[in-house]
């Protein structure tokens, strides 16, 4: 028989009961589910610990829970639904008056995120890296050597970045890319994509045209259309951008040491037209280099900043492929006269980077364990890239055509003889045997196809990957290719 409790505590417990209830009816706990402990609980609401015993022992006489000796209460099996792992959708309202570029947003495709991701075999998603190449303990060695540095107090941040990190950039992008700067032109932003942002922000104004390469990157696409300008297209070939094509604008964004994603390489020649270009249009160019530590049958290409005289060009690096996408750590290197304002635009979006992983990054850089780190992992990413192409070649022959494999991370594959409308078919196929591919399609601009193949394309990255799932995955798209061929 339940213990007598004096009315106005009955009253509590039996709102305490009610809440857990609704919380098993609607799925948000689920059959063997741990209930929290009565002391925690206790604090929560903000009641005696007796209280939430009686709670738990009134649901423990109606069967909601069940309890063995020692162990905290549990939702009975049987109880209530298991919750559901797709998100609950409230009900829709409507949404109000929106800006211009909130209606913009509105209209853009999203890209997959990693709830879309394939719970599989293998997985060639473009962007993930291996977490076994992640060089655990000089990171931890260089983070806790930031927290031993103690301050005076803590404070917000330069929001260009600390100094200490902006030097030690400007160190490595000179042995590595060749540039020269001074440390105050560098701007250190959260991961590729802010310094996108605050370049398509600060460079274009509503009605503004901006072009990119058609393939392209396209949340570089979307960041420059998110102002209002208009994104024009501009065909690639084997060697980039067709520079000859180029229409006035005031922006261009560009991937000239290795065009994402078909691989081509910007020669001199391209370089220097795209530089008049630029100076004749009074526009400036965003360099995004997006993977430029990793070269394998050909030479580092200087970057298009080194050639720039006049101050056009805007140059975009990440840590997002040498250590982690997770970390979002960026940089930009501006034109001196604009500085100033990219800082100020910094402060506004977020004041500044998180500070502890730019002192750890400093670190890493200044002692050189970051660059040993860089030829670590290309020389695994190396390792494969030859695995892979090699797999490709021995599964799947001359059904496919594998381009822009002397650089980066990743490949396009051309499916020859599977026509470009097949591609999303094909690819639920696939998510079906557990296997992850993912199409060119998104790379390419809405609308007419331009210098375009009539084919489908996979872009397939491969250094989140080790050689067994290489092999594995290569001969996965072998029998899903030939199953969707004949069904």
């Amino acid at each position: 028989m339940p213990r007598s409790s004096p009315p106005a505590q009955d009253r509590v417990t039996q709102r305490i009961s009610e809440a857990i209830k609704g919380q098993i009816a609607s799925g948000l706990l689920g059959p063997g589910a741990m209930l929290p402990s009565t002391r925690s609980l206790a604090v929560e609401w903000g009641v005696s610990r007796t209280t939430i015993t009686l709670a738990y022992e009134q649901l423990i006489a109606e069967g909601y829970l069940e309890v063995r000796q020692g162990a905290r209460a549990r939702v009975a099996q049987g109880v209530g639904a298991p919750r559901s792992p797709t998100k609950r959708q409230a009900s829709p309202t409507p949404p109000g008056h929106l800006s211009a570029f909130a209606r913009r947003l509105e209209g853009f495709v999203a890209p997959s995120s990693p709830a879309d991701r394939v719970p599989g075999v293998v997985d060639f998603r473009y962007g993930d890296l291996s977490v076994e190449d992640f060089p655990v303990l000089a990171w931890k060695k260089a983070i806790d050597s930031a927290l031993l540095r103690r301050p005076a107090r803590l404070r917000y941040g330069d929001p260009g970045g600390l100094p200490v990190l902006r030097d030690a950039l400007q160190g490595y992008l000179w042995r590595a890319r060749g540039l020269r700067c001074e440390p105050e032109q560098v701007i250190v932003v959260n991961g590729s994509q802010q310094g996108l942002d605050l370049c398509a922000r600060l460079l274009l104004d509503p009605g503004d045209r901006a072009v990119m390469e058609n393939p392209g990157y396209h949340l570089a696409r979307q960041a420059l259309g998110a102002t209002g300008a208009e994104v024009l297209p501009v065909a690639v070939d084997d060697d980039g951008l067709r520079t000859a094509d180029l229409p006035p604008a005031r922006l261009a964004f560009v991937t000239p040491s290795h065009q994402f994603p078909l691989g081509g390489v910007l020669p001199a020649g391209r370089r220097r037209e795209l530089l008049a270009w630029a100076q004749h249009h009074d526009a400036h160019v965003i360099e995004d280099d997006y993977d430029g530590e990793y070269r394998y049958d050909i030479s580092p290409i200087p970057s298009l900043l080194s050639m720039d005289e006049a101050g056009r060009v805007i140059y975009l690096g990440t840590v997002s492929k040498t250590l982690s996408p997770t970390l979002r750590l960026g940089y930009l290197v501006v034109p001196p006269g604009l500085s100033h304002l990219f800082s100020r635009a910094k402060r506004l979006t977020d004041r500044h980077t998180p500070g502890l992983e730019q002192e750890a990054l400093a670190t890493l850089i200044a002692s050189g364990a970051y660059e040993r780190h860089v030829r670590r992992a290309r020389r695994r990413n190396g390792e494969r890239r030859a695995i892979l192409l090699s797999a490709l070649a021995a599964t799947l022959g001359d059904t496919v055509t594998v381009i822009g494999a002397e650089a980066g991370l990743h490949v396009v594959v051309w499916l020859n003889g599977l026509a470009r409308d097949q591609e999303g078919a094909l690819i639920a196929r696939a998510r079906d045997a557990g296997l992850g591919i993912h199409p060119i399609t998104p790379s390419y601009a809405p609308g007419p196809p331009m210098n375009r193949p009539e084919m489908a394309g996979l872009v397939m990255g491969y250094a989140g990957l080790d050689a067994p799932a290489i092999e594995r995955g290569t001969r996965l798209l072998r029998d899903v290719l030939r199953d969707f061929v004949r069904g």
